[in-house]
């Protein structure tokens, strides 16, 4: 038996319990890993409100994320070894000490990367790298907008996004979150509790707008995102922090400059094999140079993750966010 965050109803950070589970042995294909450290990120809220419904119902273990040490390997199960340093996003389970977990989504971690970043990268890297070099392709002539760009994601992508020459403008909530992303790549930071984002965006590239803005908010940001855009330009909605955008009207694209819109996910872009072994070596290939550093900004103790949830919706976290079992 280990001891595992579990939600038995759908709800606030109060639903989440500390219980003992059972963890039973890999099968064809599986491995069994113990974790060292899990991943925070707001698609956990998401389950555990029940705005994304569990695939096997209620209860369920919460977390896509994390690293530790592979224990055993099921049949036929040749890419990692028990011993083998690993990290993944995958499916459900993440919240607890040990898991059983599809070993085609483990993927071997470098020696250059320690377990608590490479808990932290791996759905927030794997996502700026998709954002940046697959949704749209970022170089030295884009100029683009993030929001919430002193968030886990927005940290890394403006590390990245500096690295390809890009002119990256970033919104951020407090002049603290400013100065976190003004030194993580951001060319211009907007406080949009001080100003109007889509003002200052229009001051920033002379009216002409950015190539492409890219919106985990939401609700707060929309419409407003269409309206940073060039003519053509992308708006890419990949979450929604502040709520679910319910009366998004397809005809606004048109008159507001022919725009381009879509809603990515991470794994469609790494359902197959070749597909994450590529994503994240890429990924870990800017970490291992320094192009990109992965700042461990806050630490919880796994029981503790009901606080973790309250911290991270409250917008009191910044960048990456771990949790120790």
């Amino acid at each position: 038996m280990v001891q595992a965050i579990r939600v038995h109803k759908t709800g606030g950070p109060e639903v989440l319990t500390w219980d003992e589970i059972e963890v039973g042995e890999p099968g064809p294909g599986e491995a069994r890993i113990r974790h060292t450290a899990i991943g925070l990120n707001f698609i956990d809220t998401y389950f555990r409100s029940g705005l994304y419904p569990a695939p096997a119902g209620l209860p369920f273990v919460p977390g896509n994320e994390g690293a530790g040490i592979v224990l055993t390997v099921g049949e036929g199960v040749t890419h990692v070894k028990p011993g083998d340093r690993v990290a993944y996003v995958g499916a459900l389970g993440a919240y607890a000490q040990e898991r059983v977990i599809a070993a085609d989504r483990l993927v071997v971690v470098p020696d250059e990367i320690d377990d608590k970043a490479a808990a932290g990268m791996m759905l927030k890297g794997m996502t700026a790298r998709y954002l940046l070099r697959q949704t749209y392709n970022v170089t030295k002539d884009t100029t683009l907008l993030f929001h919430a760009a002193a968030g886990g994601v927005g940290l890394i992508a403006g590390q990245w996004a500096k690295h390809l020459g890009a002119t990256v403008i970033g919104t951020v909530g407090s002049a603290d979150k400013a100065e976190l992303a003004k030194a993580n790549g951001y060319t211009h930071v907007i406080n949009y509790r001080e100003e109007n984002f889509v003002e200052r965006v229009k001051e920033i590239t002379g009216g002409k707008g950015c190539d492409v803005v890219y919106d985990s908010v939401g609700k707060d940001t929309y419409p407003g995102s269409l309206d940073c855009l060039r003519p053509r330009g992308l708006w890419v909605s990949f979450g929604q922090s502040s709520g679910p955008i319910t009366d998004f009207n397809l005809a606004l694209l048109g008159p507001k400059g022919s725009l381009f819109a879509t809603r990515p996910t991470l794994f469609n872009h790494i359902a197959s094999r070749e597909d994450l072994e590529a994503t994240a070596g890429d990924l870990f290939e800017v970490v291992k140079k320094g192009i990109v550093t992965i700042g461990v900004n806050q630490e919880y103790r796994l029981a503790d993750a009901a606080q973790a949830h309250s911290d991270l919706e409250g917008r009191k976290t910044t960048g990456t966010t771990v949790m120790i079992p």
